[in-house]
């Protein structure tokens, strides 16, 4: 029975298109759905249960209260639906495993000298973006073949073309242009660019193509030298095209998607992608999308097309799918939108195109078989590394829930702690929580500041704080005895009493409170391994934390020193750029273009973090 307060914004439901949004007596967002007519469709799920599928009837039975949210278009829901999707990953969606992001390459083309860089996250900054790459390695591998044939900067560093250094061993080489000796001609680097993009696009045959009109011109003007560089370039570009197959009589650019479920408790679905670009197949991924295990193949399709090409790096000319989806023409309306031109979905039913689809459920099968076996042998290896840990602390249980705090400080100035949680054997960065110590009396301390860290956590526990409960099974501190000592101290404080354990770094034995000898674990056991991951990761995560403090603390420090910069301007430019290190390194028409700066104040800026540059 739907509770009073639903019942009331039942009544009164608009007729127009938007999106809802169903939540639990927490008010967490378990669902997300759209609607041409949201009085109609909402209306629908609190109808006679008869009438509903099983897993609409547990979704309505945890209902407490619905949000909607009014849109102009169907196509302005979808667009919104995706959204609120990825921002809120509901328990009852479809949803799109993104806790593991891809490695991208990114071509910085809105740089004067574009750099190839790897990155993990798809933005909207009128960069290229190549990929989704399946491993590290591979994504690698790609970035050192393009570095070798292609004089792009190399080093990483970002530079407008004036010299600012000498050039590096790369441009003798004739591997680099050398923007950062201001040797770099503006068109034939961006000609390297437009080069590196076709070869990342899988377009290799104009590359050797012209490639080999530039040798043998090379060659005519009796510069052999050059003409052996271009030959060499040209042999690497022919080995990766012999090892890319032609799949497709279609030249154009295809996204190729295969389904398959799981029936033996992954709750979801395996989804296959390749991805041909020129008739040619130069990559393929695959992807977990949960939640789907009552929900037809269809559907999962459809859900997985809406929240992959909502972040894609690439939208190609000619999407080939398994199964008609229901919502095509809207789906295909907002694609050609996020693409600029015209995009096309088909589901083939005979012909090559029904093949590459077929092919790639071939291989969805073996990708989700490989995803069971592996999740099999780690849930096997994290319940023996609990088990073992258990026993080792004579706990009366495997612990579910670890967490684990260190200090970091820098000779006792920006002290700052990290708590990572780690839940059945998987770090949950979700709960993750920092600190930055009250204490500042520059005297590095970290006894005192472990106790004041624990102390604030277990009496925000104590005291019902959301963000801080449950508490732990096991605690872990990173440190030997006086660290286990201060957390006991911070126990007594708070009146809580949780299994504690301290890491020692010197021979990584476990230091137990009121323990004389610590319990040593054997350097192959999993247990070890496991609280070796958890305190790696919280030293991580409390050093990263950390240098962000001493950066932002070290910019506003310095700017302070700038006459003429208050603190309203001070602010706007850490805000504009981030860190002293870039607006160090930007050009003074960058600077005036922070807000509230003149070009006054901007030479100032720049003559003065200069001027110190030369005095070090």
């Amino acid at each position: 029975m739907p509770t009073q307060e639903v019942l009331e914004k039942l009544a009164t439901l608009p007729t127009c298109p938007g999106c809802y949004l169903h939540k639990d007596a927490t008010g967490r967002v378990i669902y997300v759905g759209k609607a041409v007519n949201l009085r109609n469709r909402v209306r629908s799920y609190f109808q006679s249960s008869a009438n509903l599928t099983p897993k609409v009837r547990r979704l309505v039975s945890v209902v407490a209260d619905l949000e909607y949210i009014v849109c102009d278009s169907e196509l302005e829901a979808l667009v919104l639906e995706c959204s609120l999707i990825k921002k809120y990953q509901p328990h009852y969606n479809v949803r799109l495993r993104d806790d593991k992001h891809y490695p991208y390459l990114c071509l910085t083309t809105s740089e004067p000298f574009p750099r190839l860089i790897i990155t993990r996250r798809v933005r909207q900054d009128n960069n290229r973006y190549f990929g989704p790459f399946t491993n590290s390695r591979a994504v690698r591998s790609t970035m050192e073949l393009v570095n070798r044939v292609f004089p792009l900067v190399s080093c990483g560093k970002k530079f407008d073309g004036r010299a600012v250094q000498k050039p590096c061993l790369y441009y003798h080489l004739g591997q680099c242009l050398a923007p950062c000796a201001g040797l770099a001609d503006g068109h034939a680097y961006k000609a390297a660019v437009a080069e590196v993009a076709d070869f990342l696009d899988g377009r290799q045959e104009r590359i050797v193509k012209s490639l080999r009109k530039e040798m043998e011109a090379a060659a005519e003007g009796l510069d052999f030298e050059r003409a052996a560089r271009i030959r060499d370039r040209i042999l690497a570009v022919e080995d990766v095209l012999q090892r890319q197959k032609v799949v497709s009589t279609q030249m154009t650019d295809q996204d190729v998607i295969a389904v398959v479920a799981d029936e033996t408790g992954l709750n979801g679905s395996c989804v296959q992608m390749f991805y041909i670009r020129g008739g040619k197949l130069i990559g393929q991924n695959h992807f977990l999308v949960e939640g789907s295990s009552e929900e037809t193949q269809a559907d999962v399709v459809q859900e997985f097309v809406k929240q992959y090409y909502q972040s894609a790096a690439y939208i190609p000319q000619e999407i080939l799918l398994p199964h008609s989806i229901a919502e095509a023409h809207i789906v295909q309306s907002w694609l050609r939108q996020q693409k600029g031109r015209k995009v096309e979905i088909h589901v083939p039913v005979r012909g090559d195109r029904r093949r590459l689809v077929e092919l790639a459920a071939d291989n969805a099968k073996h990708a989700l078989e490989q995803m069971k076996a592996e999740m099999r042998a780690q849930l096997n290896s994290t319940g023996k590394a609990l088990e073992e840990l258990a026993d080792a602390l004579d706990l009366p249980e495997a612990p579910a829930r670890i967490e684990c705090f260190d200090i970091s400080n820098t000779q006792g100035a920006h002290q700052v702690a990290s708590m990572v949680v780690c839940t059945d054997g998987k770090m949950n960065k979700q709960e993750y929580r920092r600190f930055k110590i009250k204490r500042e009396d520059g005297v590095p301390n970290d006894f005192a500041s472990m106790e004041e860290v624990l102390t604030r956590r277990l009496t925000e526990a104590r005291e019902g704080n959301e963000r801080f409960l449950p508490l732990p099974d096991l605690l872990i501190v990173d440190g030997g005895k006086g660290q286990v000592t201060a957390a006991s101290q911070a126990m007594i404080a708070a009146g809580i009493q949780v299994p504690l354990v301290g890491l020692a770094k010197q021979f990584e034995h476990l230091i137990l409170p009121d323990v004389v000898l610590p319990v040593i674990l054997p350097r192959t056991s999993q247990a070890l391994y496991l609280v070796q991951r958890i305190r790696d990761e919280a030293h991580r995560f409390a050093n990263t934390y950390g240098a962000n403090v001493r950066g932002k603390a070290m910019t506003r420090s310095t700017l302070e020193e700038i006459p003429g910069i208050g603190p309203r301007r001070r602010k706007a430019l850490q805000m504009h750029f981030g860190s002293l290190a870039k607006i160090r390194a930007a050009t003074i028409d960058e600077i005036v273009g922070a807000p509230g700066m003149t070009r006054v104040l901007a030479e100032t800026v720049f003559d003065y973090l200069h001027a110190a540059d030369g005095e070090a």
